[in-house]
């Protein structure tokens, strides 16, 4: 993705401004923006249709996602980019949330599972406007990128074992409460029906998978994706497929989404779905505010997660009304648009135009698609999830972050996709709390050069004769502090121990409660020692908290130096 930064638009003004993702605008973006439009919905309907596969929903569903909430994003939004509609990841997160429910006699593609797919986009439009009041977008920054590529990368798998199925023509297996989201159990399943594939169904599947192929390997300029959709329709139509034993998609009812509240679901339905809704919350979050933030980077443009939850929390408010499920901020369909040289979501509108004509006029054909063109679709799709280059560049940078992403990526193949972004959550947290908890702490050493070495803080270690200069890597919390005033003793508790431990306090961002103490008991230690104990190039803020702390008190004005030459020069003097 390279930088443009021609005509670059003005800030928008931070807040609720209508229209914000659009406004200021040039007329001379106009006839880009359209093309742009005309071109993601020719990229987007097969992609959204082969989600309601994975969502469990009706086939029109998909486009409904594409209509009325990109309508909503473009009033309410602030990202000038971010293109939002049905989603993998929260299609598939929606789906093993309902179907965990227990619900007797439920299934996929009724009207009950319809109504609960809109409640609970309806739930996390809730979320996401909650989150707005509260400003916690920042909340996205607690999924790391390296759990998020796990998660993904799991959710692909998942994905395209699911459509193994409809791709061969074989009966899918029935969902189940008791292993709903266990889906190495359906893939079993399904590969015990294997001798009864459908040759004419697999035949179907594989053009598919080959046209896909050929045109984003060497025709990108034409949207594969449309051309597998059409001429599977035509061949279908033709040769009538489904007397050979090819199903297809049958009656698709034409006409605009019926907009109005999700009939039928129960106060004890809405308390079920809670959770799986605060999961969609957390990755529309965290997957929406990564693209709007590196669109924003692209093209020099303010970002401010909190003002798009409102955009967000109003399209899936009208996908909740109009009869679809959840919708997200999509990486690829943003792709496809920015590919396009969109500049605002007047890109949008058009597609939002292209889909109304779409439902008014051109629905009818639909019925001679083949169920397992969205299958192969989807499963290509499931596979580009797989991301196995940024997999491996984890390995080869961080490898402790690469089991992170490789565990989270088996429990969401293994256990579901719900209890998946829960361990991505905690996964993220723990990494960043096991950072802060064990941070570069290093001895200074100064050599004849005038210059500084560091080792690490084991007991006889010291800067020079009488003098330990101990740098402590990160802010001081409840979680780390029992390291510093551990190696702190270490290094003070030795035959000959020094006369002055300076704290270089330069990298320490923040002190909590527990920090706070520590070095107050530290300085306490220090001073029945008769160890002088002082800090160097502490922060105006960092200095505030020590003085609130009675640190100050105890070591006193005279012992702050703004740099380590500052604390060494005063122990050589001394």
């Amino acid at each position: 993705m390279t930088t443009d930064t021609s005509a670059a638009p003005s800030e928008p003004t931070p807040g609720l401004t209508l229209f914000g993702s659009i406004r200021p605008y040039e007329r001379s973006w106009l006839s880009r923006d359209v093309i742009a439009g005309v071109t993601l919905a020719a990229l987007a309907i097969p992609e959204v249709m082969g989600y309601t596969k994975i969502a469990g929903m009706p086939v029109i569903t998909g486009l409904y996602t594409i209509l009325i909430p990109i309508l909503a994003f473009v009033v309410f939004g602030s990202s000038r980019h971010l293109v939002v509609g049905g989603d993998s990841a929260t299609a598939a997160i929606m789906f093993a949330g309902i179907a965990s429910l227990g619900i007797a006699g439920l299934q996929p593609n009724t009207p009950q599972w319809v109504a609960l797919a809109g409640l609970s986009a309806l739930l996390a439009a809730g979320f996401l406007l909650l989150a707005r009041l509260a400003r916690l977008g920042f909340l996205a920054n607690f999924i790391s990128r390296t759990v998020l590529i796990g998660f993904l990368t799991g959710v692909g798998i998942q994905v395209a074992m699911g459509q193994l199925a409809g791709m061969l023509g074989v009966p899918a297996p029935k969902v189940s409460p008791a292993h709903a989201s266990g889906t190495v159990v359906k893939f079993w399943d399904t590969l015990k029906e294997i001798g009864k594939t459908s040759g004419a169904t697999l035949a179907v599947s594989l053009a598919v998978l080959a046209t896909l192929i050929v045109f984003e390997r060497w025709l990108r300029a034409i949207p594969g994706g449309l051309v597998a959709v059409v001429g599977a329709i035509a061949v279908s139509w033709i040769f009538d497929l489904s007397s050979h034993g090819v199903s297809t998609l049958g009656q698709v009812p034409s006409g605009l989404p019926h907009v109005g509240f999700p009939k039928g679901v129960t106060w004890t339905e809405a308390v079920q779905l809670i959770a799986v809704s605060v999961s969609l919350f957390l990755v529309i979050l965290a997957q929406s505010a990564a693209t709007s933030r590196a669109y924003a980077v692209k093209y020099r443009e303010r970002f401010v997660e909190n003002d798009d939850l409102v955009g967000l929390s109003a399209a899936n408010i009208a996908a909740g009304f109009s009869g679809t499920f959840v919708v997200n901020g999509s990486p690829t369909k943003t792709e496809m648009v920015d590919e396009a040289k969109s500049r605002t979501q007047v890109a949008q509108l058009t597609t939002a135009a292209v889909i109304a004509i779409v439902l008014l006029f051109l629905t009818k054909p639909l019925q001679y698609l083949p169920n397992a063109v969205l299958a192969a679709v989807v499963f290509l799709i499931g596979l580009k999830l797989i991301d196995i280059a940024n997999m491996k560049d984890v390995w080869r940078l961080r490898k402790d972050e690469f089991w992170v992403a490789a565990v989270t990526a088996a429990v969401v193949v293994v256990v579901g996709v719900e209890q998946g972004i829960i361990l991505a959550i905690l996964l993220s947290i723990i990494l960043h709390v096991r950072r802060h908890y064990e941070p570069h702490d290093r001895v200074l050493t100064f050599t004849a050069d005038g210059g500084t070495e560091t080792s690490l803080p084991t007991p006889g270690t010291r800067s020079e004769p009488g003098l330990i200069v101990y740098r402590f890597g990160v802010g001081l919390f409840y979680a780390n502090a029992g390291r510093l005033a551990d190696e702190a003793a270490g290094l003070v508790d030795v035959p000959e121990p020094p006369r002055w431990f300076v704290l270089d306090a330069e990298a320490m961002d923040d002190i909590d409660y527990t920090g706070g103490k520590t070095l107050a008991e530290l300085a306490d230690q220090l001073a029945d020692r008769h160890i002088v104990f002082a800090i160097a190039a502490a922060s105006d803020t960092l200095r505030r908290e020590l003085d609130r702390f009675g640190v100050t008190a105890k070591i006193g004005n005279d012992h702050y130096y703004s740099s380590v030459d500052d604390a060494r020069a005063a122990f050589q003097r001394a």
